[in-house]
């Protein structure tokens, strides 16, 4: 974090990434002199109501965020920015989003909770878009020009008003990671489930947290053993709504490699659930995308992976991803860092923030979750160096018939033989 005192000095004249938070009401001039160097911007956590009409100035810059400012319209002011590939304005009061205003070369936009009600056609022109977040708007429809966006691979549509999802979405070549709940057109599942007070509960370390909620060691006395105390945010988030992922975890019914749920809390101000603890030997397969990567996972430096590992980890999220979507139900964040994996290679698929119910047998679902499918083999293949190994080779031919661009062509989970 820098200050408006060291912009202003001058101390931090050829740096490649500012980030300030000053209750800044108008954007500082003195950024501008920063132009020769400056590739991220980051101005989040301000009060601007406005951006500079000559902002293409700044003719390095690639990433820019402007969450928690006071924008009621996505900014026209971008559109010459011949290098940015990255723009967000999250949680925002945005309303206005016209046509044909965003550069052309953008490959992520995040737009998560405002208030977007119409989506411009103009979307369909960003053909680099990779990753787009408009989770949280009051969004009814989705234009079909969105069919021509054909290197989307993620689309995080949940908690809109959205009554039809477009086949042309459906069909784009390389949409692997969709959300769509808390809409009309979303599924949902009364799902009886006991429910626990939290006063029953012993709540201990945190083991971690994400963008929902986060997760805590606890004790639970009315079960008499060590539970997962799962306790979710109010806000909306990137995913959606809480009570959707609750659902979602409420629906997924018993499978090997899935996190049991125990028991719902469901109290005035607090929102959570009970899962089976999971032994402290498990650990995240992979880390989330990072700037570089847009879309695709990270992993350790030097992290490498037999072909027998690679083939237990994928037939396991087989047999987990064929279960959740003979019940209707897309993770719709199918990831390696949702994958906790034990050095035995035993693995559990977790984290349902993303997931979305829809009607069972809707083939074009769960054949774009089957290309999330193949490029997890695909990231794990890419850190496996026994390219020889029939097991490799048996893999390789699965995650291409699983990536193939054409969604007829792909199989579904259950016609995947491992």
């Amino acid at each position: 974090m820098h200050t408006l005192e060291q912009l202003c000095s001058g101390e931090l004249k050829g740096i490649k990434r500012l980030t300030l938070s000053a209750e800044l009401s108008h954007f500082p001039e003195e950024i501008f002199e920063l132009a020769d160097s400056l590739e991220i911007l980051d101005l989040s956590n301000n009060r601007l109501s406005s951006l500079p009409e000559d902002i293409s100035r700044l003719g390095k810059l690639k990433i820019a965020f402007f969450s928690n400012n006071l924008l009621t319209e996505v900014p026209s002011v971008f559109r010459e920015c011949k290098e940015l590939y990255m723009l967000g304005f999250k949680a925002n009061a945005i309303e206005t989003f016209d046509e044909d205003i965003l550069p052309l070369g953008l490959s992520w936009l995040i737009l998560t909770d405002n208030r977007i009600k119409i989506l411009p056609k103009s979307i369909g022109r960003l053909h680099r878009l990779q990753k787009c977040a408009l989770a949280g708007n009051q969004i009814r429809v989705i234009p079909k020009e969105i069919g021509e966006c054909k290197n989307l691979e993620l689309l995080r549509l949940s908690a809109n008003e959205i009554e039809v999802i477009p086949e042309s979405l459906l069909r784009l070549p390389k949409l692997s990671w969709l959300a769509f709940s808390g809409n009309p057109c979303s599924g949902y599942k009364d799902v009886s489930l006991p429910k626990t007070a939290y006063d029953d509960l012993e709540v201990q370390e945190l083991l971690g947290s994400g963008a929902s909620g986060e997760i805590y060691k606890g004790y639970s006395r009315s079960l008499d053993k060590e539970v997962a105390v799962k306790l979710f945010k109010a806000e909306v988030t990137s995913d959606g709504y809480a009570r959707d992922e609750m659902n979602a975890y409420m629906s997924t019914g018993e499978h090997a490699h899935l996190i049991k749920v125990l028991a719902k809390i469901d109290e005035e101000g607090r929102l959570g659930l009970l899962l089976e603890l999971i032994p402290p030997s498990f650990r995240s397969l992979g880390f989330p995308p990072d700037f570089d990567t847009c879309t695709r996972d990270t992993f350790a430096q030097g992290r490498e992976f037999s072909a027998q590992a690679v083939y237990k980890v994928a037939k396991a999220i087989l047999s987990a991803s064929a279960h959740l979507h003979a019940k209707g139900l897309m993770h719709g964040d199918l990831y390696a860092h949702n994958i906790l994996v034990d050095e035995a290679h035993h693995c559990y698929l977790g984290d349902f923030g993303a997931a979305s119910l829809y009607e069972a047998g809707n083939a074009l679902y769960e054949k774009i979750e089957v290309r999330a499918f193949g490029c997890l083999i695909d990231d794990l293949l890419g850190l496996c160096h026994e390219k020889e190994d029939a097991l490799y080779t048996r893999l390789e031919a699965i995650r291409s018939l699983c990536m193939k661009e054409t969604i007829e062509e792909r199989p579904l989970f259950s016609e995947i033989v491992l």
